[in-house]
C-alpha cells in the first residue's frame, strides 16, 4: 500500500485522493496546508491522516512514502525538489516547473536520490486518449490536426472587475498556456513527439499573462494548431485530419468520446471505451504501477521536458515572463 501525502487542499487535490484511493494501491497518510484548521476540514472524511502546517516536518516525517503536489505553480518545483531531497517520491500537478530549467533540475534532483518524479498529466493514461493515439494510423498520412480547450475561467470576472485571483497572476507562474494549454500542448507531445517548429501568439492581459491564445507546431508534412483560452468558451472538439479520414475528441483534457469518420463518408464511427468517471484515476493507477517497479517511465519523463522546455519558448515568443524565471536565470550565471 503506498502512503501518501498531499501538499494543497483544494478542489483538484480532493478529486485526486478519491481517484487514488479508488484504485485499491493507495492510503492516505498526510495532508499539509498553511493551516492545521484547513488541513482538519480537508482530512474530515479520510481516515485520520497526519495534519501538518510546517512544510520542513512534513518533509521530515517518516509516515508516508509520496506526496501528491498541487499547490500553485509557483511553488511546484521548490516543494518538488524538497521533498525528493528528503527521499520522497513525488507526483507534481502540472505544470511540473515554471521553466525548464527548473524542470531537468527537478529530474537531476530525482536520479540523485532515488527517487520517482512524476508529472500528474492525466489525459496520456485515459483509455480513450490512448485509443486515439492507437488510431492514428487508421485515418491514413497525417495532414493537419486541432487541439483546443478554451473554457472561461471562473476566476475571470474577479480580474475583471479589479482582483488579482492567482489564475491571471504572473507571480504564480500562471496564464492560460500554463493552465488549459498546457493539456493541449502536452496532448500533441504524447501524440506525435517533439516538433520540428513552434510559432505562438497571445493576447495578454494587463496583468502581463496570457488570457488566450494560438500555437502551431511544425512536423514532418503536417502542423498541427493549439488553441486555448480562459477569457472564452469554445464547443468544438479536438481533431485529427488525415489522409482517410479523421479522429474527433470530446474534451481533450478528459477524453470523454472519441469519434472516427472515413473518408467519403458522413456517418461517424463512435470508437470511445467505458473508463472511470474520475479522470484522474488513471494516472494514480500509472503512478502505482511505477512506484512496484520503482522506475520512472522513460516517455512521461521524456514528455514532461519537451513540455516545459515549449511552454518556456511560447512564453518568449509571447511576452510572457514571470519573476522566477528572472530569479532563476541570474542564478543560473553566476
Amino acid at each position: 500500500m503506498i502512503r501518501l501525502a498531499i501538499i494543497g487542499t483544494n478542489w483538484i487535490t480532493d478529486q485526486f485522493v478519491e481517484a487514488a484511493l479508488k484504485t485499491g494501491e493507495y492510503q492516505l497518510a498526510a495532508v499539509y496546508s498553511r493551516s492545521l484548521e484547513s488541513a482538519g476540514q480537508f482530512a474530515e472524511k479520510y481516515d485520520a491522516p497526519a495534519l501538518f502546517d510546517d512544510i520542513d516536518a512534513l518533509a521530515a516525517s517518516p509516515l508516508f512514502d509520496v506526496v501528491y503536489i498541487a499547490s500553485p505553480n509557483v511553488l511546484h518545483g521548490p516543494q518538488a525538489l524538497q521533498m525528493m531531497k528528503a527521499g520522497k517520491h513525488v507526483i507534481v500537478e502540472k505544470p511540473m516547473a515554471s521553466n525548464y530549467a527548473l524542470a531537468q533540475e527537478m529530474f537531476d534532483v530525482a536520479q540523485q536520490n532515488n527517487v520517482l518524479l512524476f508529472e500528474a498529466f492525466m489525459s496520456a493514461h485515459i483509455p480513450n486518449f490512448k485509443r486515439l493515439k492507437e488510431s492514428l494510423s487508421s485515418i491514413g498520412k497525417i495532414r493537419k490536426g486541432l487541439i483546443t480547450y478554451c473554457q472561461y475561467s471562473s476566476r475571470y470576472p474577479k480580474y475583471l472587475a479589479g482582483e488579482n485571483p492567482n489564475t491571471f497572476n504572473p507571480d504564480f507562474a500562471n496564464g492560460s498556456i500554463m493552465d488549459i494549454g498546457f493539456y493541449c500542448l502536452s496532448s500533441a507531445i504524447e501524440l506525435f513527439g517533439e516538433p520540428l517548429s513552434v510559432v505562438a501568439q497571445a493576447q495578454l492581459l494587463d496583468s502581463g499573462v496570457d488570457g488566450s491564445g494560438s500555437v502551431i507546431l511544425k512536423y514532418e508534412g503536417f502542423e498541427v494548431v493549439l488553441q486555448h483560452s480562459k477569457t472564452s468558451d469554445s464547443y468544438l472538439p479536438s481533431e485529427i485530419q488525415g489522409e482517410e479520414g479523421a479522429l474527433l475528441m470530446d474534451m481533450i483534457s478528459t477524453a470523454k468520446k472519441l469519434t472516427k469518420f472515413t473518408r467519403g463518408s458522413d456517418l461517424g464511427i463512435d470508437l470511445s471505451v467505458k473508463q472511470e468517471s474520475n479522470p484522474m484515476y488513471y494516472e494514480a493507477l500509472e503512478f502505482a504501477n511505477q512506484f512496484k517497479q520503482q522506475s520512472m517511465n522513460p516517455s512521461c519523463t521524456q514528455r514532461s521536458l519537451i513540455v516545459a522546455k515549449l511552454l518556456e519558448e511560447i512564453r518568449r515568443q509571447t511576452g510572457v515572463v514571470f519573476p522566477t524565471d528572472k530569479k532563476h536565470f541570474a542564478k543560473k550565471t553566476k
